[in-house]
């Protein structure tokens, strides 16, 4: 559990984050500016807060009011920067292992679990220099995990891999979100990697912190546009395998009473799938289509419509229990009649899901 309550001032940016989390995988996300990194340097102990309480797995690790600041290495927070910072004479053998040795730390975590976790076998007896930026980033993770962290922080670390590094080292992080066992703070700026990765989201806006719970929840807010950023809003669904067509290569995932058909996902039956809908990939219609093209057509009631002053309207609708949210124009909002309570037919494109926006459930 990641509990944080605290006041502070770093340059002209004046800090005030509360948030909680259960464990798992929290992200936090919000544009280049907001915040996240002055914040996480508090958490981890390099900046020291004005006032307020930082607590991980009720380890009190700052207390203003009780006097409590511990140090940096006695936080015992594995940290992973945008950059690898492996030390380039060592191998990847001997960088796996210098954190525990530098920290004289014992932990139940062997170097062969973590060898496994991050497919670094092939990689133990090569240099930094002679590996790839997700290489880098796989070994700097590993590195953080051996030094016997209580709650590991990953600033940004994809930023500085093109897209398809990214692809290669996301499987991993799914994996590591999955079966790392200890609480992770994932800071971003990215919707798809917020989206893919955690179960909570904590909003960060011009140094302070609007909201924060249930990824889904957030990401379908619509009165949180400035700070998620437009472009990418949508909402998360969650479901399961059913069967993969094999003729049309569709997977087609059950997501509670209703089936959406994605590009072939290569997954097996009963694995449990969360997908990313775009708000501006979905439409919508008030009578139930014909000769139609778009294969996902799905039952609906309106919840909410959210007007703004320019051309577009927020639209969240009910799926059974889950939540699709849909931009469309004011104007097509007034020709269709649409109103909160109507039912409605929500209509997404199988070829909007791409690749990116398809991952397994956290664990």
């Amino acid at each position: 559990m990641l509990d944080v309550d605290i006041k502070g001032q770093v340059g002209a940016l004046a800090l005030t984050a509360r948030f909680k989390s259960e464990g798992g995988v929290t992200s936090l996300f919000g544009q280049s500016g907001a915040g996240k990194t002055s914040l996480t340097n508090m958490i981890a102990g390099l900046i020291r807060p004005i006032s307020g309480r930082i607590t991980v797995n009720g380890t009190t690790l700052f207390d203003a009011d009780k006097n409590i600041n511990l140090a940096v290495q006695a936080r015992r927070i594995g940290h992973v920067f945008q950059d690898a910072r492996l030390f380039p004479h060592m191998s990847v053998r001997s960088n796996l292992t210098y954190a525990r040795w530098a920290g004289r730390r014992k932990t139940t975590r062997s170097m062969d679990e973590v060898v496994q976790l991050l497919g670094l076998q092939p990689l133990l007896s090569r240099k930094p220099a002679t590996l790839s930026g997700g290489e880098r980033q796989r070994v700097a993770i590993g590195r953080a995990l051996l030094s016997d962290p209580r709650l590991l922080i990953m600033d940004e670390p994809l930023a500085n891999l093109d897209q398809a590094r990214r692809n290669d080292i996301l499987p991993y992080l799914d994996r590591l979100c999955a079966e790392a066992g200890i609480p992770i703070l994932y800071v971003s700026h990215s919707i798809e990697e917020v989206a893919r990765l955690s179960q909570t989201l904590v909003i960060l806006s011009d140094g302070q912190t609007p909201a924060y719970g249930p990824v889904a929840e957030l990401l379908a807010r619509t009165d949180l546009g400035k700070a998620t950023g437009r472009h990418e809003a949508g909402a998360l669904l969650e479901g399961t395998v059913c069967h993969t067509d094999s003729e049309w290569g569709l997977t087609h995932i059950d997501i509670g009473g209703a089936t959406i058909q994605i590009p072939d996902l290569g997954a097996a039956p009963g694995e449990p799938i969360r997908l990313r809908i775009r708000a501006r990939d979905v439409a919508l219609a008030t009578e139930a289509p014909k000769g139609l093209s778009i294969r996902n057509r799905l039952e609906g009631t309106i919840r909410s419509i959210s007007e703004e002053s320019g051309p577009y309207a927020e639209i969240l609708c009910s799926v059974g229990e889950q939540t699709i949210r849909a931009r469309i124009t004011r104007a097509s909002v007034a020709d269709l009649g649409l109103e909160v309570g109507k039912k409605v037919t929500v209509l997404i494109k199988s070829v909007a899901i791409d690749k990116r926006q398809r991952a397994p459930v956290p664990g």
